[in-house]
This record gives C-alpha cells, sequence and structure tokens, in this order.
C-alpha cells in the first residue's frame, strides 16, 4: 500500500494514482459528489488538483455504511486502481477502507457536484469560501496564481530585484479623490493607489524592480470591470532610452507567462477550454491615430478628447485584430494633461504625455510610461499643475539628487485574469473581490 498524498510532503494526487495502476493506495481528499447505484456507488473525491473516482461496492467497506457517506466529508479512503477508459482520468479505485476525518454538519448551500454551478455572483460571492471548492473555481485562481508566478519568474530571468513597498502612505501618487483616507495615530494617511513613488525609489537603486502587490482605489465604479482592491504586477527599469524600451519588455513577459501557463497549467486550461492568445508583433498606434482609425473604420467619432472609453478600446482590439490578427494593441501618446504628473511630456510636443495603455480582447489592462527624471523638469509640472510642492518633497528627492532616464508600468492581474479567460466580470477573477458594497467575506 502506497501513501499517496503525503500532508507532510506535496505530491500530485491524481498523477500519482494514475501510475499506480494495478497497485493499492491510500490518499486523502473530500468527497465531491456521491452517485449511487443499484449494488454500489461512485465516491467522486476531491484531491488537491482534481477529481478522483472511486467505487464503493456493498453495503458497507468496513464499518462504513454506504448510506452514510456524503457530500463534503473528508475522508481517507485505502484502494486498488484499475484501469476505466469511462472515469474522467482514465483509472479509478476500488475501495477497501474509508476513514472519516471530519463531517459537515449541514447540507451544501451550493450545488458543487456538478460539473458547472451555474451560480449568479449575488449567490456566488457571499459563499466564496465554498464556492472556491469547485474544479472550475479552482482553476481560475490556479492560472491566476501562475500569471503572477510566470511574471515573477520572467522579470527575474531579466534582473528585475522583487520588492516590498508600503501601501500605508502620506500622499496619493496618482493624484485625484479617489484615495481612501485613514487615520495613522492622528495624522491623516491613505492606501497606496500605487507603488509608483517607491518603484521610482528603487529603480535608483537597483536599476529594474518589480513587485506584486495589492493596489487600493476609491472609485465609485459598479462596472463588470473596476474592483476598489486589486493586485497590480508592476515594474521600473532604469537606463531605458523611450517608453518602448518599456513596451517591448512587456511583450517579452507577455510571451513569457503564455508559455509558463502552457507547460503548468494543463488540466486548468482544458477543463476551463481557455484560449490563450498567441502573441507575435504587438501593433502600436497614437492616440490621435487611434481615434482616426475608429472614426475611418466604424464611424465613430469620440466625444472624449482625453482618453479612450470602454466601447472604443472594444473597437480598437476589433481593428486590431482585423488588421494585424493581434488581441493586443499598444496605444501611446495620451493626452499629458490626463496623465500622472510624473509621466514625461513628449519633447516634440509637449500636449503630449509619453505614456501608453496596452489594451487586450476590448479592455485596458495596462498603463506605463516614461517618467521625468530631471528636477528642474518635475517641479516645473508640479508647479504647473497648481500642486503644492512641498508635500511631495520625500518624492522629488530622487530627482534631485540624479535620477537615470527610467520608465515602467502596472497591469491589473483580475483584468488580466479576465481576458485570458474570457470571463464576464473581473470579480469571477477576484477570490474575494472588494468593491462599493462587499468587505465580506
Amino acid at each position: 500500500m502506497e501513501f499517496i498524498s503525503d500532508p507532510k510532503q506535496y505530491t500530485d494526487t491524481v498523477e500519482r494514482a494514475a501510475a499506480s495502476i494495478g497497485k493499492e493506495v491510500t490518499f486523502r481528499g473530500t468527497v465531491h459528489r456521491v452517485r449511487d447505484m443499484s449494488d454500489f456507488s461512485f465516491l467522486i473525491v476531491r484531491v488537491e488538483r482534481g477529481l478522483i473516482q472511486c467505487t464503493f461496492q456493498g453495503d458497507a467497506v468496513g464499518d462504513i455504511q454506504r448510506a452514510d457517506v456524503k457530500d463534503a466529508m473528508v475522508v481517507e479512503v485505502t484502494g486498488t486502481v484499475h484501469e476505466e477508459p469511462r472515469a474522467e482520468h482514465g483509472f479509478e479505485v476500488v475501495l477497501r477502507a474509508i476513514r472519516i476525518l471530519a463531517k459537515p454538519y449541514e447540507q451544501l448551500p451550493i450545488p458543487l457536484g456538478k460539473k458547472y454551478m451555474g451560480l449568479s455572483l449575488d449567490v456566488d460571492l457571499p459563499l466564496r469560501p465554498i464556492s472556491l471548492r469547485h474544479p472550475v473555481k479552482q482553476a481560475v485562481f490556479r492560472i491566476q496564481g501562475a500569471i503572477a508566478d510566470g511574471f515573477a519568474e520572467y522579470m527575474l530571468s531579466q534582473g528585475f530585484t522583487h520588492i516590498h513597498t508600503p501601501k500605508i502612505v502620506s500622499a496619493g501618487a496618482e493624484g485625484g479623490a479617489n484615495i481612501f483616507k485613514l487615520d495613522y495615530f492622528g495624522q491623516q494617511a491613505y492606501l497606496a493607489q500605487s507603488p509608483q513613488f517607491y518603484k521610482q525609489y528603487t529603480a535608483g537603486v537597483f536599476g529594474r524592480v518589480f513587485e506584486i502587490g495589492n493596489v487600493y482605489r476609491a472609485e465609485r465604479h459598479n462596472t463588470s470591470r473596476h474592483l476598489n482592491e486589486y493586485i497590480g504586477l508592476d515594474f521600473e527599469m532604469a537606463y531605458i532610452d523611450s517608453m518602448y524600451d518599456v513596451m517591448q519588455m512587456e511583450t517579452g513577459m507577455l510571451k513569457y507567462v503564455i508559455s509558463y501557463l502552457q507547460a503548468h497549467c494543463k488540466p486548468e486550461l482544458a477543463l476551463l477550454k481557455a484560449d490563450l492568445p498567441v502573441i507575435g508583433e504587438i501593433p502600436t498606434v497614437t492616440f490621435d491615430e487611434a481615434k482616426q482609425i475608429m472614426l475611418d473604420k466604424f464611424g465613430h467619432k469620440s466625444k472624449n478628447r482625453y482618453d479612450l472609453n470602454p466601447d472604443e478600446e472594444v473597437m480598437l482590439c476589433k481593428w486590431a485584430k482585423e488588421a494585424h490578427g493581434s488581441e493586443f494593441v499598444f496605444v501611446t501618446h495620451f493626452p499629458s494633461s490626463k496623465r500622472p504628473f510624473y509621466a514625461m511630456d513628449d519633447p516634440e510636443d509637449p500636449k503630449y504625455a509619453l505614456s501608453f495603455d496596452l489594451l487586450f480582447r476590448g479592455l485596458e489592462i495596462t498603463t506605463g510610461g516614461q517618467r521625468i527624471h530631471d528636477y528642474a523638469e518635475q517641479i516645473q509640472k508640479l508647479e504647473d499643475r497648481k500642486m503644492d510642492v512641498s508635500l511631495f518633497e520625500s518624492f522629488t528627492m530622487l530627482h534631485k539628487y540624479g535620477m537615470p532616464p527610467h520608465g515602467g508600468l502596472g497591469i491589473g492581474l483580475e483584468r488580466l485574469t479576465m481576458q485570458m479567460l474570457n470571463l464576464s466580470n473581473v470579480r469571477d477573477a477576484s477570490m474575494f473581490p472588494r468593491d462599493m458594497t462587499r468587505l465580506e467575506p
């Protein structure tokens, strides 16, 4: 007998069982579904990464009665592995012994045993500690974890240093009113809108830095694409020649993440029927060119002179797919007045910032660009915007004492996951979403 789900050492129970045909194995899991037949039952046992079909023959196995085994029981089972082409993984375990480790006290509030639960968000979200047990939900967040892992692995391979920055700050990196305030021992403080200042500080130290961390936005949006707390994938790189160096780094990273998912998440991708993008050369257009494309291609005359509306992001991605075979498109040179105060203006036309967005399948997933590195230029931009320079002395310190040309970006992990998996709402890609109405669970 082989114990194939050793709690002291991680093993993939499904893989170990599949490699043990003809052998007796023991493993632990949770009863996902019971299917009663005339003289036996199928017990579908949920393990750490998948489901294993077991057969309970007769009315009892040892001192455990077949009728007493219920969904959501936590069990340790022992049995012999047999080939069974009709089972999900091509094998089943014929049980010899069952030990009940824990049992539920009430019936499950949602149909975990079904292939697809079909829950509305209003039902799903309050019950997330339970609904996450479903294989489809698990698959989404295993893939999301792998996106972050692939991002980190690529950044490290490119000489970036992994940093961790404060989330309680004295000033907002983005400005504006969309910032959560808090009392910090009698002093006004805020939840970080972005790790931007700290990325720039440390890019001046390490040259290349990245972070995976929480970001907070007090935006009163209740849409399918907005959260008030999300996970940011951020990087900043010094000694660049232009913002195009940042865009090239992101393109390489996304290609790597796709290959990482293909290598590490095959079962999850198959379960979700995920259609991962193929990334070649990502087309690039300026903001003004984008507006003209929408007019020429779709007869759409934009009323937004400073940004892209959601329907315009969809149009541009449709154009990129049709004209370039790409599900991504970079949009550069946004109007300077609507970009952050640390964004560098284009020397050839200061009305525009050296700033870009990356759109993917009709949604903006990235904002980035080149930052101001010259002290006088940064002070002037703060003054031009009627901002109190004295409030930013700790930030402008990096410019005052010499800072190389640098740039970077931020990616919303939940949005990227949503678009990778073609989910309909960003809350489906947030394990425990925080929006305008949710603080629990």
